[in-house]
């Protein structure tokens, strides 16, 4: 069976499953993990149904930019063994419908949130899908190594958002917590692609493993973990939070500078005995969980 009858007009109807598979629920639950907690973290009492609804907006944004990016993807996707099984190159939903979904998802996501919580959150609601889908998918993850760099500016937006809900304005911590996860985003992907580097080389995405070569990706690796450590205990000496997120950022910073130093001595090139890239990859997803749960948790120590 050839790759056009795959993803053609031809393939079945869609199940609800394959719908909520577009919409990557397993990286749903840290952007709104991290939306809450920088709702949480603002210094205002929030409406629970405002913030449910923000929430909710949040998710949808997140959903709707995660169909559209395999919409668009749907051919690479199924040269890659780890997104083979995904709806569109599977065959079990066709483009079209994927697109509809994924616009008729972000359009709600961006009126809901502007009528029930605020314009201003709405606007970096709408800023975040199209900077997603247009800038990182459409622009950069083809053309360049730098696309996880630029396009991380998208995931980076949910904390700010959450603030912004609830607060209804931008300030310094919020900010401060889209800097986190924008230096988070390189070390923590750029982990996960040298170790599933044959499937991006297969499907020609020059992610930096492909075009530098692992030596200079895991020198990378270092040196966007030395900012980031810097951001993601920088609200401490700042005054914006307290010692309890201070100590914590601290240690689990310096946890997350050790895995990147073993990361960059590493010389393995077998990806199936990659165990430091592992390593890492799977703490730094629970590194940013568990930051921004401290934060929360000194916010309202100190409120």
């Amino acid at each position: 069976m050839n790759q056009s009858m795959t993803m053609g007009a031809a393939a079945a109807p869609a199940e609800w499953r394959d719908f909520l598979a577009l919409t990557k629920p397993g990286v749903m639950r840290l952007v709104v993990f991290t939306g809450l907690c920088g709702m949480l973290a603002a210094p205002v009492a929030v409406n629970p149904v405002i913030g449910f609804t923000a929430i909710l907006c949040i998710a949808l944004g997140a959903g709707a930019a995660a169909a559209l990016n395999q919409w668009y993807e749907a051919d690479i996707d199924a040269l890659m063994k780890r997104t083979a099984g995904r709806p569109l190159p599977a065959g079990r939903m066709d483009r079209p419908a994927a697109l509809h979904f994924g616009v008729g998802l972000g359009v709600f996501s961006v009126l809901l949130m502007g009528l029930a919580v605020n314009l201003l959150a709405a606007s970096i609601l709408a800023v975040s899908i199209l900077f997603y889908v247009l800038v990182y998918t459409v622009w950069l993850k083809r053309r360049t190594p730098q696309n996880i760099v630029i396009g991380g500016a998208a995931g980076a937006f949910p904390p700010l958002i959450g603030w912004v809900a609830a607060t209804g304005r931008v300030e310094a911590l919020p900010v401060l917590l889209f800097a986190i996860v924008f230096l988070w985003t390189p070390p923590h992907f750029w982990a996960l692609s040298m170790f599933v580097r044959p499937d991006y080389a297969k499907a020609g995405v020059p992610m930096m493993p492909v075009v530098a070569g692992n030596r200079a990706t895991r020198l990378q690796v270092l040196l966007y973990t030395l900012p980031m450590a810097a951001a993601a205990i920088a609200p401490w000496p700042l005054g914006l939070s307290g010692s309890v997120y201070g100590i914590a950022a601290t240690l689990l910073s310096a946890a997350f500078l050790l895995l990147a130093v073993q990361v960059s001595v590493s010389r393995e090139e077998d990806p199936a005995k990659m165990k430091a890239e592992r390593r890492l990859f799977a703490f730094s997803i629970g590194y940013l969980f568990a930051l921004f749960a401290v934060l929360v948790l000194d916010r309202w120590l100190l409120a």
